[in-house]
C-alpha cells in the first residue's frame, strides 16, 4: 500500500520485537497465529480491536531488539497498513520492506499523533499528516527498488515478478 488513511494507535519509545510478537511464537509463520498475539501485553486485544488499515504510530527507535522477520509479519497480519515512527532499528527497517510493511521516518506527525486521530500517508509524493489537526509533513522519498518491492506486497512477489518478466522475454 503506498497512500492510505487509518485510525492511529500510539506507542512510546524503543518497542521492541519481543513486544510485538513475543518470542514463544517464533516457531510459526501462520499469520493468523502471529495476528492474534501481536502486541500481546502492550495494548490489550489488540488483534480484535484494530481495523485493517489502522496505523501504528510510536516514537524513537521502533522495533529495536532481536532480528525476526516475525515482528512486522505479524503486524501486517493484524491489518497494520503503516508504521509512522520517529525512528526505525535499522534491521526491522528492512524486514519490514521484505515483508511489505511500509514505514514512515516522521519527527512532527509522529511526535503528536494521539490514539484515535486519523493519519494518511502517500508514499508516492512523500506526505505525511493529521487532517484533523491541519499538520502534515513531507518526507524523505524512498527509492524506486523499496517503492516497487512494497507495491508487491513484499521481496518474495517481487523477486517471482522479476523471475516471470525475465522468463517471458
Amino acid at each position: 500500500m503506498m497512500n492510505g488513511t487509518g485510525r492511529v494507535w500510539r506507542l512510546g519509545d524503543n518497542v521492541d520485537t519481543d513486544l510485538i510478537i513475543s518470542g514463544e511464537y517464533l516457531n510459526t509463520v501462520d499469520e493468523s497465529v502471529l495476528a492474534a498475539h501481536c502486541l500481546e501485553g502492550v495494548i490489550d486485544n489488540f488483534h480484535s480491536r484494530i481495523s485493517v488499515g489502522d496505523v501504528l504510530v510510536a516514537g524513537r527507535n521502533f522495533g529495536c531488539g532481536s532480528s525476526r522477520e516475525h515482528a512486522p509479519m505479524a503486524l501486517k497480519a493484524c491489518g497494520v497498513s503503516c508504521v509512522v515512527a520517529q525512528s526505525f532499528a535499522r534491521i526491522f527497517y528492512r524486514n519490514a520492506i521484505n515483508v511489505g510493511l511500509p514505514l514512515i521516518e516522521s519527527h512532527e506527525v509522529a511526535g503528536e499523533a494521539t490514539d484515535g486521530d486519523q493519519v494518511a500517508f502517500d508514499l508516492d509524493t512523500g506526505m505525511v499528516s493529521l487532517p484533523e489537526r491541519g499538520k502534515s509533513e513531507s518526507i524523505a522519498p524512498l527509492p524506486d527498488f523499496i517503492k516497487e518491492i512494497l507495491e508487491h506486497g513484499g521481496l518474495e512477489a517481487y523477486h517471482a515478478a522479476l523471475t516471470s518478466r525475465q522468463q517471458t522475454t
